[in-house]
Parts: structure tokens; sequence; C-alpha cells
């Protein structure tokens, strides 16, 4: 049985978004979000952007109808329906504040700004902020990231859903209402994808040293992960099943999972890796 592949860009679930959005940096990710939310039907002149350094794809939208670098001012103080913030966190503490221009009393405030918490977005925007903490990861690229997101007091059940279409832009929307999981979120699927990377590359590597060409052991290695990840997604079995499915008694696969599955194997190796990323994670965040 296989699950429907969620549709993301084709839904255009912000055809009716009233009001301004303002997205403060236009990186991989901010642009990714961006081109997600006008694939569903935000017009580009309802769009601010605001980025030091924007690439030529920003550039180019702007062309379209996105406001790029608005010149600040007291002329400029236009209420937003929404705000997203998708700078870097070091950069943050400049950054964020100005914000304010853009806050009115039923703004929605998103951050998916790795290690910057509710109570310090609360201390850098305006009193009463509705603001919504979200943790995605680098496949929201193509549009099959997942985000895990968490609220303050202050967001009611009508931004909650807008900020779900928001994010949903670029994949799965997960909810929490325990912000002190984001730091495992973080080391989890945030971090996860360098995991997957970390095996392909280790999976050419092994390949070259069982006598694999260079060049065909890291195709194998490339074309093995993506196709299974794909499996999984498509399949409504669990990752446990789908294992022991290709596993069979005595064969090469049990062979090599004796050594992977062993008391200092991949389980062991992946609880102390995350367990290392979450505690980083609770030192960015302070």
């Amino acid at each position: 049985m296989k699950k429907p592949i969620a549709k993301t860009r084709s839904q255009k679930t912000l055809a009716k978004f009233a009001g301004g959005l303002v997205l403060l940096g236009a990186g991989k990710m901010g642009q990714a979000m961006l081109d997600g939310w006008l694939a569903r039907g935000l017009k580009p002149k309802q769009t601010i952007a605001i980025d030091p350094k924007p690439a030529k794809e920003i550039k180019a939208l702007a062309r379209r109808g996105v406001v790029l670098n608005p010149k600040a001012g007291p002329k400029a103080k236009a209420d937003a329906t929404a705000i997203v913030i998708a700078v870097k966190p070091q950069t943050a503490p400049d950054a964020v504040p100005p914000l304010g221009l853009y806050v009115g009393r039923s703004t929605l405030v998103v951050s998916i700004m790795a290690g910057r918490t509710l109570s310090f977005l609360e201390k850098a925007l305006p009193p009463g902020t509705a603001i919504v903490r979200a943790m995605p990861n680098t496949p929201a690229a193509i549009s099959r990231g997942i985000t895990v997101a968490v609220a303050n007091a202050k967001v009611s059940a009508r931004q909650r859903k807008l900020a779900t279409e928001l994010l949903s832009a670029v994949g799965s929307v997960e909810w929490v209402k325990d912000e002190a999981l984001i730091d495992a979120v973080t080391a989890l699927s945030g971090s996860g994808p360098a995991y997957v990377f970390l095996l392909a590359e280790a999976m050419t590597k092994a390949g070259i040293a069982a006598g694999l060409p260079p060049a065909l052991a890291e195709r194998l290695a490339r074309e093995t992960v993506a196709g299974s990840g794909e499996l999984l997604h498509r399949s409504s079995l669990d990752a446990a099943t789908l294992r022991q499915n290709v596993t069979s008694p005595g064969g090469t696969t049990a062979a090599a999972l004796d050594v992977l599955m062993g008391p200092k194997g991949f389980d062991s190796l992946l609880t102390h890796a995350i367990a290392a990323a979450t505690r980083r994670s609770r030192e960015l965040a302070g």
C-alpha cells in the first residue's frame, strides 16, 4: 500500500492571503519559502523581502513585483499580516528589532532561526507580539523538508493555521507544545540531512575499499540512499519492516547488519550523536 505523495507547491492556499508579508533574510531557506508562497498563490506585490545582499533570483522576483529592501523611516511603517525571520542567528540582535516597524496588533511573526528562543524574540519585538518558532531542514529547498513549530501564548488559532500554511510551502509541518523539545528536533531533523549525506559518503568509501571504481561506488551509494529514502517516503510500512524485508536469514545483508547493529553499532552511534547535538543546541540557545 502506498501513501499519497503530499502536494506542496500546487495548492493555492495563499491565494486569499490578505495584507502584507515581510521576509527578513532571502538566503537559500528564505528563497525556498518565498518560491513556495508565490507558487501557492501569494501575490508578489504583497511581499517585502529584506536582504542586504540579495541573490539574482530575488532581484528577478523584485522585477515581478516583490518589494525589495524598502527604505526605512516613519512613512514606511505598515502593519504586516505576517513576518518570517530567516536570517542567521548571530545577526538577530541587530536584524530583528527593526522589524517592529511592521508589527501591528494582529501581526504573526514566524522565526526559523536556530537557537533563538521565543523569549529572545519576545524581548526583541514589541510587547504582545504573536510569535512562532520553527525548525525546518534543508530538504525544504526541494519542498521535501519537515518543520517543527512551537507558538507563544499570543498566537491565535487563526494565526497558527496561517503559520502552518506558510511553513508547509516547503514540506511537512508538525507542532509541539513544549519549546524545550526544539533542541532534540534540531538534533534529529534539523541536523539529520548531514547524517544521511555522511551515510552516502561512508558507503562510497566502503565500496572503493571493496574494490569498486570510485565513480561507480559514488553512484551506487547516491542512488541507493536516494531510492531508499523515496521508498520510505511512499511506503505505508515503517523503517524496521522495510529493513527486515531486505534481509534474508544468513544472507549478505544479514552479515552486514550483524556489524551495524552490534553493541557499538549504528543505533548506539546515532543515539550518542543526537544526544551531543541536542546538548549543543541547548548551549547555543543559552
